[in-house]
């Protein structure tokens, strides 16, 4: 599809819905094209779970604010 930059302006968010689509829309400044909208080359790289990698980490010994309470009675005294 191609349009004109000013008519692009006033229809920017139905020409996105379009590229998301999948179309090509090109852009035209006095019959010549100066930019083209296409879609994203791929579906993005997701971030690993921060669930699965809390559920694999193995916790060792007591809380540390039982040793930081443990450590202070033991200073005062």
């Amino acid at each position: 599809m191609e349009i004109n930059v000013k008519e692009a302006r006033n229809r920017l968010s139905s020409l996105l819905d379009r590229v998301e689509e999948g179309a090509e829309v090109i852009l035209l400044r006095r019959g010549k094209e100066v930019a083209r909208l296409v879609p994203p080359s791929g579906k993005g790289r997701r971030l690993p779970s921060l669930r699965d990698f809390r559920l694999s980490i193995k916790l060792q010994g007591s809380p540390l604010s039982e040793t930081v309470i443990q450590d202070r009675q033991e200073e005062r005294y």
